[in-house]
């Protein structure tokens, strides 16, 4: 484990030693960017710490009010509903959508957030194999249940890769079923302005699909929230258990989101510099006979089928001043992964310098 005694961005401080750090979700190097702290330090100047009580009694502040309409206009949405943590999102949507399914399918690799939040009296949960659109027809097609859901993650957290929400959301046309998108990774990084994998696709507009989506990553902060019509925000923020439940975000967390979309919107030019240098590494790591993901995302899996390479391979870069690590995630996966995380922080010397140091490894094992 590593144990850091800094903040995060291209570089960190772990043991009393500097580490050039390909790791966590960090990809728009906003946690440690001056404005966004500065907005935080602000927000805890005025308001406290805490505002100590939940959304649905006296904890909803003039800050709460102001992102959920920052973060509307950004998603192009009527309403948004946030909350603590985005792992709650997927539980929170399929709680409000649930008499429109009695069956469920999702993708065999889906993030714990969505296998865990099913709810366990649907008649019909069911794996559909890794980003295989075919095999979810066959399953849709057998399934005899009148309302069904389909829910995957956007971007997969553990290889970056884009999940075909195109050819999903045709399936979910031609048998009248229901989309559900973890969008954690891919909002504030797909799309032409960052909405995430429904603009990637250029289906933003689409009625059948509903993204959820985080401020832990792109965004450098912390925090859940969903983007929707307004009547269905109103049946969340009334009849979600787990939102009427849970303590509002903290002052400092609003006002620090609410500066990274600012800083978002203005600087386009971040998102596409990041992708840029995603896809060069991708590119590098293949010609070096390295198997990775070709999905344009900066989330760079270097994937071996023994357990023993992937750690030495993470216990080198460590032991040369780069961390990347050795990940055991929790979800399905026959591979054994280094996960590198790309930040738009990351300098070309830095990008350099992993590389080499790649090579030098692949050459020597």
């Amino acid at each position: 484990m590593i144990i850091l005694e800094s903040g995060t961005g291209n570089y960190v401080f772990s043991k009393g030693r500097k580490y050039s750090y390909f790791a966590g979700n960090n990809y728009l190097g906003l946690a440690g960017h001056d404005e966004v702290k500065d907005a935080a330090i602000r927000a805890v100047e005025k308001y406290g710490v805490n505002f100590s009580a939940s959304r649905h009694t006296t904890g909803t502040s003039d800050l709460h009010l102001e992102l959920e309409k920052q973060l509307s206009e950004f998603m192009g949405k009527q309403d948004t509903v946030t909350f603590p943590s985005g792992y709650m999102g997927n539980g929170i949507l399929m709680e409000t959508l649930k008499s429109r399914y009695s069956s469920v399918f999702y993708d065999e690799s889906a993030h714990s957030s969505i296998t865990g939040s099913i709810p366990s009296d649907i008649r019909q949960a069911v794996p559909y194999r890794h980003c295989d659109p075919e095999h979810l027809a066959s399953l849709l097609s057998d399934c005899r249940e009148n309302g069904k859901l389909i829910i995957t993650d956007g971007m997969f957290a553990l290889t970056g890769e884009i999940a075909p929400i195109d050819k999903i959301c045709s399936l979910a046309m031609m048998h009248n079923a229901t989309v559900i998108i973890d969008d954690a990774h891919a909002t504030g990084i797909l799309g032409s302005t960052g909405k995430g994998t429904a603009e990637h696709f250029q289906l933003n507009n689409n009625e059948r699909i509903f993204q959820t989506g985080t401020m832990s990553k792109a965004f450098g902060c912390y925090g859940g929230f969903i983007s929707i019509g307004r009547e269905l925000a109103g049946t969340i923020r009334s009849n979600s258990s787990i939102y009427k439940s849970s303590t509002s975000l903290p002052p400092s967390v609003v006002a620090s989101a609410l500066a990274a979309i600012d800083i978002i919107r203005e600087s386009p030019g971040i998102r596409r510099s990041l992708i840029d240098k995603a896809i060069f590494i991708k590119e590098s790591l293949s010609m070096m006979g390295f198997l990775t993901t070709p999905d344009p995302t900066p989330i760079i899996p270097v994937m071996f089928s023994s357990p023993d390479k992937a750690f030495n391979l993470s216990a080198t870069l460590e032991e040369n001043g780069v961390i990347a690590p050795f990940v055991d995630y929790p979800v399905r996966s026959s591979m054994h992964i280094v996960r590198i995380t790309l930040s738009a922080a990351h300098s070309d010397d830095q990008i350099s310098e992993l590389l080499q140091l790649m090579i030098k490894w692949k050459q020597s094992n």
